[in-house]
């Protein structure tokens, strides 16, 4: 780079559009906005999604379903995600804290473990759910399965 490779950014050099100025700015008497209506007048806003009257697009689609407030998120952890922590963890119980230690989990939701990937060594889980799958690899691994009860981070 040099200084005859050297040029301004794009648009710098273009002026602010200054409106109402006077006629000789092509931009004075009725300031761009046209003659009369609604969005002619000082102070005029219309609500987000306005569409001039017409029936607005988030009244025209149909509603469907529903939010449940009520449901529980979980921190999901595979078998195959526990089978690599097994050589780090030493033949302790794997338990949320230890995995948040680890950094496997990042919130402080509860934990179920999916049978997703292969379990060859025998370790001993505790987590607030497990799918079937994961219960019966883990028994078939030699390994234990423990139900948490209440909320996480307890």
């Amino acid at each position: 780079m040099n200084l005859s490779n050297i040029h301004a950014p794009k648009r710098a050099s273009e002026k602010r559009k200054r409106v109402g100025r006077g006629m000789g700015s092509g931009m004075g008497k009725t300031s761009t906005r046209g003659h009369k209506g609604q969005r002619s007048r000082s102070g005029s806003r219309m609500i987000r999604g306005f569409e001039g009257g017409q029936m607005p697009l988030h009244r025209r689609m149909p509603k469907r379903g529903f939010t449940n407030i009520f449901r529980k998120e979980y921190n999901i952890v595979s078998l195959e995600r526990l089978a690599a922590l097994g050589g780090e963890i030493h033949g302790a119980p794997i338990t949320p804290e230890v995995l948040r230690k680890v950094g496997v989990l990042k919130t402080n939701r509860p934990v179920k473990i999916l049978g997703d990937g292969e379990l060859t060594v025998a370790i001993t889980v505790q987590a607030h759910k497990f799918s079937k799958s994961a219960q019966e690899k883990i028994t078939k691994a030699g390994g234990k399965f423990e139900v948490l009860s209440g909320k996480a981070g307890q």
